[in-house]
C-alpha cells in the first residue's frame, strides 16, 4: 500500500534514519491492522475483571453471552473496515480525492444504519435475546440488565472500525496505533476499574467505563476524518507513487 513507499530504503538515507523509519512503519502497520484483535482482547479483559466481583459466576455468564452477540455483529463492521481501507487507499493513489471522501461517507452511513438496526433489535428484545444461549432465569435477567450497554457497544462498534479503515487507507497508521492503545488500555480499562470497584457499580460500571474508552477512540477518529483535507492527502499519495515509479525505473 501507499504508506510503505516513504519508508522504502533509499541510498540517500543514513542507516539510523532508515532503521527509525522501519520501526515506526512496523509499529503503526501492525497495530492498526491488529485493531480488531485489540478490541477483541479488550472485551475479553472485561470478562476477566467481572470474575472478581460479587456473584461472579452469574456476571461472567451474562457478559459472555453479551460479548458473543457483540462478536457476531462485529463481523459486519470488520468487513467494512477492510473494504474501506482498500478503497480509500486506491482512490487516493489514483489522485481521486472526491472518490475517497465519497467512499468514506457511504461506508460510515451504511454501517451506521446496520448498527442502528441491531441497536433497535437489542432494545426491543432485551429480555429475550439470552434465550438463544440459556434457560437460566437468573442469567437471562442479568443479560437483560446489560442489554442497553450491549446495544450501545454495538452502535459504537458499527462506526469505529470504518473510521479506523479510513485512517489506515489514508496512511495514518502510527496515529491509529497510539489512539487504539491509549483509548483502550490507558483510558477504558482504568475507567472501568474506577467505576466498577471504587464507585461500587459492579459489572455495569466496568463495562460502562470501558465503553468510555471506545467512545473516546471513536470521537478522535471522527475528528481526524472530518478535518481531513482529501485533496492534500491525494497529492501526498500521488507524490509517493511518483517516488516509487522513479525507484522502479532505476
Amino acid at each position: 500500500m501507499l504508506f510503505h513507499i516513504d519508508a522504502h530504503y533509499s541510498l540517500s538515507q543514513s542507516p539510523p534514519k532508515y532503521i527509525g523509519n522501519q520501526i515506526k512503519l512496523s509499529f503503526g502497520y501492525s497495530n492498526s491492522h491488529s485493531s480488531p484483535f485489540l478490541e477483541n482482547w479488550y472485551y475479553r479483559i472485561l470478562i476477566v475483571l467481572a470474575g472478581n466481583i460479587k456473584n461472579a459466576e452469574i456476571a461472567v455468564d451474562a457478559l459472555s453471552i453479551c460479548i458473543s452477540i457483540n462478536g457476531w455483529q462485529l463481523m459486519i463492521p470488520l468487513a467494512f473496515f477492510a473494504a474501506t481501507g482498500v478503497r480509500v487507499a486506491n482512490e487516493l493513489g489514483a489522485g481521486n480525492s472526491k472518490g475517497a471522501k465519497f467512499a468514506t461517507i457511504v461506508a460510515v452511513i451504511t454501517s451506521s444504519i446496520i448498527g442502528i438496526i441491531f441497536f433497535i433489535l437489542i432494545i426491543t428484545f432485551h429480555n429475550k435475546i439470552a434465550y438463544i444461549f440459556t434457560i437460566s432465569e437468573v442469567v437471562i435477567d442479568a443479560v437483560d440488565d446489560l442489554s442497553f450497554l450491549l446495544a450501545f457497544t454495538i452502535l459504537l462498534n458499527s462506526i469505529q472500525p470504518i473510521l479506523s479503515g479510513v485512517a489506515v487507507g489514508s496512511g495514518w497508521q502510527s496515529v491509529v496505533a497510539y489512539v487504539n492503545i491509549g483509548s483502550y488500555y490507558l483510558i477504558g480499562i482504568p475507567l472501568g476499574i474506577l467505576m466498577g470497584w471504587l464507585l461500587h457499580l459492579g459489572v455495569l460500571g466496568i463495562w460502562a467505563g470501558m465503553i468510555g474508552g471506545t467512545a473516546i477512540q471513536t470521537l478522535i477518529l471522527a475528528i481526524m476524518t472530518i478535518r481531513c483535507d482529501w485533496d492534500k492527502e491525494a497529492l501526498k499519495a500521488s507524490s509517493r507513487m511518483e517516488k516509487l515509479s522513479r525507484r522502479i525505473e532505476r
